[in-house]
C-alpha cells in the first residue's frame, strides 16, 4: 500500500483520546512511556528523535543504551521528563496512569494517546505515528507486513480446530485477561478463545480479573498458557499449574502476545508456528 493510500484508509492524525495532531517536523523530541511504542519508533526510523523512555523499554536493546530512562510505565519521573524538554510524549490508556498524563499535559506540548485493542488496530497506530512524524512510507511497509500476518492467522484457523484457553498473567493472586483486551484479541486471531468469557471495559482492573481455581468455568478450559510477563512465570510454575488444573499447560513468550506496534506481525507468526507445533508435535 502506498503512503497516500494509508492516509485515505484512516484519519491518521487523531489519537485514541480523540485529539487531532499536526505533522511534527524533523525537530520532534519524543519520550515514549510504552515499551511497544518505543520499539515501534525505532522500526519506523525515528530512533534519533527518541530522547527518553521507561526502564521497561528494552527493544531495540543496543540502540536504547544511550536513551535516558524516565522511570517506569506507572511511576514516571516527571521532573526528568521536564529536563528532557520533549515536544511529544507517547502514552497508552492501559499502561500509563491518567493522573500522570494530565500532569504531563501541563508542560509537554503534545501528548499522543494510544489504545490498540486488536491486532488490526495497529494499522491505525502505524498511520498515526507515520503521519505525525513524517515516516508514512515506513508505516505503510509495517501495515503491509501486518496484513500478511493476519492472513496467515486466518488461514491457520481454517485448518485447525479452535481451543478454549486460560491465559495467566499473575500469581498470588492468580489473574487472567478479559476478552476485550489486546491479548485476548491476538489469541483469538490464531483460534485461541480465552476464558472466562467476560469483558472488562475500556480501562481498569476488570480487564485483568483475579480468579480461584474452583471457578466453574475452568471445566471448559482446554489449555493453560502462562505468560512470561508481566509476572515472570517459569517452568516451575507450569508444574504448579499442572497440579491445580487438568488441561495441559505451557509457558509462552509474553512479548509475542501482548506487545503491539511492530511486534504485532512477529507475534502473530510466532503464535501460528506454536499452534502448528502443538497440533503436530512430531512434525
Amino acid at each position: 500500500m502506498e503512503s497516500h493510500e494509508l492516509h485515505d484508509a484512516v484519519d491518521t492524525l487523531v489519537d485514541a483520546a480523540g485529539q487531532r495532531h499536526r505533522p511534527a517536523g524533523n525537530q520532534a523530541r519524543i519520550v515514549s512511556l510504552v515499551p511497544s511504542l518505543t520499539e515501534l519508533l525505532f522500526d519506523l526510523g525515528l530512533g534519533d528523535r527518541v530522547v527518553g523512555r521507561t526502564g521497561f523499554c528494552v527493544h531495540p536493546r543496543e540502540a536504547l543504551r544511550t536513551v535516558p530512562k524516565v522511570g517506569g510505565t506507572k511511576d514516571v519521573k516527571l521532573e526528568r521528563i521536564r529536563e528532557l524538554a520533549p515536544t511529544h510524549v507517547l502514552v497508552n490508556m492501559d499502561e500509563n496512569r491518567r493522573e500522570t498524563v494530565e500532569e504531563l499535559a501541563a508542560f509537554v506540548p503534545h501528548i499522543v494517546v494510544t489504545h490498540p485493542n486488536t491486532p488490526q488496530d495497529n494499522l491505525h497506530l502505524f498511520a498515526l505515528l507515520g503521519g505525525i512524524f513524517g515516516v508514512e512510507d515506513a508505516a505503510a511497509r509495517l501495515a503491509d507486513d501486518l496484513r500478511a500476518a493476519l492472513d496467515e492467522a486466518a488461514a491457520l484457523r481454517a485448518t485447525l480446530a479452535d481451543e478454549r484457553v486460560l491465559y495467566l498473567i499473575w500469581r498470588e493472586p492468580w489473574m487472567t485477561i478479559a476478552r476485550d483486551t489486546y491479548i485476548a484479541a491476538t489469541l483469538e486471531a490464531v483460534g485461541w478463545h480465552t476464558l472466562p468469557a467476560v469483558e472488562g471495559g475500556e480501562t481498569g482492573a476488570a480487564r485483568y480479573p483475579a480468579f480461584d481455581w474452583d471457578a466453574s468455568w475452568l471445566a471448559d478450559v482446554e489449555r493453560v498458557l502462562l505468560s512470561t510477563e508481566p509476572y515472570r512465570f517459569r517452568e516451575s510454575h507450569v508444574d504448579e499449574v499442572a497440579r491445580l488444573a487438568a488441561p495441559p499447560a505451557l509457558l509462552v513468550d509474553g512479548e509475542m502476545v501482548s506487545w503491539y506496534g511492530s511486534r504485532a506481525a512477529i507475534g502473530l507468526r510466532w503464535l501460528c508456528a506454536l499452534r502448528r507445533t502443538l497440533a503436530n508435535p512430531s512434525g
